[in-house]
C-alpha cells in the first residue's frame, strides 16, 4: 500500500493507543486517526474489522510475552518450580504495561494460538521436571490466569468508588466484620505495581509461590 501501512504496524498503533487511552478508546476510527489515515484504509490489514483488531492485541501481547521467556537468562529450565515461576512474572512484567488486557481477554470469545502456547509451556516445564499429565491438569485450573501475568480478582471496585471510607467502612462493619478489617488494614504500597483493586505485585507473588510450592508437594507425593 502507498500509505506504507502493513497489519504490524496497524496493531502497534493500536496497542499504543489502548496503552494511552484505554481499551475503549480501540476503535477502526480511533487507530486510523492514530495513524493519519482513513478507517476504510485499515480493512485491508484487518478485513474482520473490530473483532480482528481486538485479537491482534491479544497476539501482540501474547508475543510480547513469548520474546521476554526467549530473552531469559536466569538460569531456571532446571527446576520446574523456578521456571514456571519465571515464565508467569515475565509474563506479569508484560502486562503491567497493558494493563487492559485482563478485561480484553475476558471478552474474546476464542483463545488465541498464542495463549495457548504460553500454556503449552508451562506444561512443558512441569513434565519436563517430573510431574505427570494428571498433576499438569490440575495444576493449570489452579495456576489459571496468573500464567497470564494476572490474577482475576473476586472484588474489584470502579475507579473512584467510595466504598473505603471511614463512613462506610464502619457501616459495613456491622454486617462483614472480617471483611471490614480486611479492607482497613490492608492498604496497598503506592510503589508496588498492581493490576487491579487486590492484585498487586505482591499479592501476584505470593499466591504464585503457594500454588507452585503446594504443586511441587503434590508432584513429590507421586499425583
Amino acid at each position: 500500500m502507498s500509505n506504507g501501512l502493513n497489519r504490524d504496524r496497524v496493531l502497534e498503533a493500536a496497542v499504543a493507543l489502548a496503552d494511552a487511552e484505554g481499551l475503549g478508546a480501540v476503535t477502526m476510527r480511533g487507530v486510523a486517526t492514530r495513524l493519519g489515515v482513513e478507517a476504510m484504509s485499515l480493512y485491508h490489514h484487518l478485513p474482520g474489522k473490530k473483532d480482528e483488531l481486538l485479537d491482534g492485541l491479544v497476539d501482540v501481547v501474547a508475543a510480547e510475552i513469548h520474546a521476554g521467556l526467549a530473552a531469559r537468562d536466569d538460569g531456571v529450565r532446571d527446576d520446574w518450580v523456578a521456571d514456571v515461576r519465571s515464565r508467569c512474572l515475565v509474563a506479569r512484567e508484560v502486562v503491567l504495561r497493558h494493563p487492559w488486557l485482563p478485561a480484553l481477554l475476558g471478552s474474546r470469545p476464542a483463545i488465541r494460538p498464542g495463549v495457548y502456547t504460553l500454556y503449552d509451556g508451562v506444561l512443558g516445564a512441569m513434565v519436563s521436571g517430573g510431574c505427570s499429565y494428571r498433576l499438569g491438569h490440575r495444576a493449570m485450573h489452579a495456576l489459571g490466569s496468573m500464567v497470564l501475568g494476572f490474577t482475576s480478582e473476586l472484588f474489584s471496585p470502579e475507579a473512584g468508588d467510595e466504598d473505603a471510607t471511614p463512613e462506610a467502612l464502619e457501616a459495613m462493619a456491622q454486617t462483614v466484620p472480617h471483611i471490614t478489617a480486611m479492607v482497613a488494614a490492608e492498604l496497598h504500597d503506592p510503589a508496588d505495581p498492581t493490576l487491579g483493586w487486590c492484585d498487586s505485585q505482591t499479592e501476584f507473588e505470593f499466591t504464585l509461590g503457594l500454588l507452585l510450592d503446594g504443586i511441587e508437594r503434590s508432584r513429590r507425593a507421586g499425583v
